[in-house]
């Protein structure tokens, strides 16, 4: 085994279980215990967005991270109608106030706003089962794309965008999270089909790795921020539950699925 290869395992696997633990403890309260831990994390990720973009201006980094939290709470308890605008305003406000890069930080804000309410909706109107499932499939393709990638190695996915990817790991994120469908689906008797849809969520969840990557890579900087010791920052821990969540509440507009 070569030490260099596996040299950030151990600060990557405790915050891994610290934010597991935490992530575990809101979900199962959910309510405005859950809704604040998301608005946080949206906040954060929104201040690592500015601080790529424009690293010299900490100040309006953190008005705006601030900005989209109480944002995000507030849009999941406005009527429908409102609930567009308030996700709109801060990317709204933080694009007119960047100096470059302007149409990036509006879709990558609102992105960061829209998953956030995902988030909320999917535990407050779907259940805590289809939160702990969104929860698990990302986990599970980031963890056997992580191990899978390292042991195999292969021909890499997008060297441009994301040099570190493999397709060995990609594939092997595949598999985990049909793994977890499959589980999913035997307590939840939803049947084979739910295997693909699971193997779509890490699909989506890889997508939204992809799109956080191209930012880091446009924008040259290794993480989002060094605020999760191993993981870099929350963009760069969530972008993956990002992608899957917007898949999920995609499908359960089509399939309006019940709880779990």
């Amino acid at each position: 085994m070569s030490e260099g290869r596996w040299s950030d395992l151990t600060a990557r696997v405790l915050s891994a279980v610290v934010l597991v633990a935490i992530g575990a403890v809101e979900v199962w309260l959910g309510g405005l215990w859950f809704e604040s831990f998301i608005a946080v994390a949206c906040g954060l990720m929104t201040w690592e967005l500015v601080r790529m973009i424009e690293p010299q201006r900490g100040g309006m980094a953190m008005q705006l991270g601030i900005l989209t939290g109480v944002a995000v709470i507030i849009s999941y308890h406005v009527p429908p109608l409102y609930k567009l605008p308030f996700l709109v305003a801060p990317a709204l406000v933080g694009a007119g106030q960047v100096t470059r890069s302007r149409g990036l930080y509006f879709l990558f804000a609102l992105w960061i706003a829209g998953a956030g309410l995902g988030f909320i909706s999917i535990r407050e109107n779907m259940g805590f089962g289809w939160m702990v499932w969104l929860i698990a499939v990302v986990v599970a393709t980031d963890v056997a794309g992580y191990f899978v990638g390292k042991a195999i190695g292969g021909p890499k996915f997008w060297p441009k965008v994301s040099p570190k990817k493999t397709w060995s790991g990609t594939a092997g994120g595949w598999v985990a999270a049909g793994l977890v469908g499959a589980g999913f689906a035997m307590h939840g008797g939803f049947g084979v089909p739910f295997v693909l849809v699971s193997v779509l969520a890490s699909m989506a969840s890889q997508a939204g790795d992809i799109c956080e990557s191209a930012v880091k890579r446009k924008f040259g900087v290794k993480d989002s921020s060094n605020l999760i010791p191993g993981h870099g920052g929350f963009l760069d821990r969530f972008d993956g539950m990002m992608g899957a969540a917007l898949f999920v509440l995609i499908a359960g507009l089509v399939y309006a699925p019940g709880e779990m």
